[in-house]
């Protein structure tokens, strides 16, 4: 098929390299500008952009997607279907109906729950069991399109957003060449979601990156896992904020206000909640690496009784 390529984070690799991999003509690539990041804050291309380039393949960076001027291009090059994958912007219903089998998309869950931004992340803070991925057409409501083709994904105790989210990548990109084949040889059968069923997964803000003491400790620790490696759950500590990487659910009652340090044992500090203790495995000062629990509890000289805000 002769495809046209939407994508920017490292999620959407996989799925450009297989359609790459299974001889789909990628007649241009298109991802987000390039953004500033580190310390420096100098201009970083995107994932999707440095693979594109790895292939020797050349990739269009609109600042917008209404611009009128985009859509004339685009659509010379008679695409077969224009491929999604985390790109990052709302689509313009012109490009909706740019070619012959539309806008297909790939979405890291089953839809339609955990329609948004960020369904990876909410699926691990809800603590669920199951998630997977959804190959959908795309309509002007976002996530809200028939479905072509899901597979489901087991969550593991052990998962957190990178690693689940590496998984879904490769699934994703299985799935959309699956997909792909059917459309190709017109053997797809839509299926319409079912609004009753709908959920959501919006843009992470800063406040649900604070860690609330008063929380559980099974529901922090998802918390943790779903903000790992990024942006990362976040607490404080004596006006310092540290990041909280990965953590460890004991069952004990605490019997001391949420948030207080009640142990520090060889795997770090042992934090008090609204029900249960969490030893905290992994953190990160401000301004350094991220550190095992039990280092930096150490370096801090934690005294029991002290308290997390």
């Amino acid at each position: 098929m002769r495809v046209i390529f939407m994508g920017t984070p490292a999620f959407a690799v996989p799925s450009l390299e297989r359609v790459l991999k299974d001889g789909h003509q990628v007649a241009a690539i298109i991802t987000r500008p390039d953004r500033p990041a580190g310390r420096g804050q100098a201009l970083a291309p995107s994932p999707v952009k440095i693979a594109a380039t790895r292939g020797g393949l050349t990739t269009l960076q609109p600042a917008s997607l209404k611009d009128p001027d985009l859509h004339a291009p685009l659509a010379a090059l008679s695409p077969d279907a224009i491929l999604v994958v985390a790109f990052g912007q709302i689509l313009p219903a012109s490009l909706l109906a740019l070619s012959r089998h539309g806008c297909v998309n790939v979405h890291a869950s089953l839809l339609p729950r955990y329609r948004g931004a960020a369904p990876i992340a909410w699926a691990l803070i809800r603590g669920e069991r199951v998630t997977g991925v959804s190959i959908i057409q795309m309509t002007e409501r976002v996530d809200a399109g028939p479905i072509l083709l899901q597979r489901a994904e087991p969550i593991r105790d052990e998962d957190t957003a990178g690693t689940l989210g590496e998984r879904l990548a490769r699934l994703g990109a299985d799935a959309l060449a699956e997909a792909l084949v059917a459309l190709d040889r017109g053997q797809t059968r839509p299926v319409p979601q079912d609004e009753a069923l709908a959920t959501y997964a919006p843009k992470l803000t800063a406040a649900e990156q604070r860690l609330n003491w008063t929380d559980a400790a099974v529901a922090l620790r998802n918390r943790i896992r779903g903000l790992t490696p990024e942006p990362g759950a976040l607490t404080a500590l004596g006006g310092e904020t540290l990041r909280v990487l990965a953590a460890a659910v004991e069952g004990e009652e605490a019997g001391a206000p949420p948030g207080t340090i009640l142990a520090v044992d060889r795997r770090g500090p042992v934090v008090a909640t609204g029900r249960g203790r969490l030893c905290l495995l992994t953190v990160q000062p401000e301004g350094k690496r991220p550190m095992d629990g039990a280092a930096f509890a150490r370096g801090r000289h934690l005294a029991l009784g002290a308290r997390f805000g």
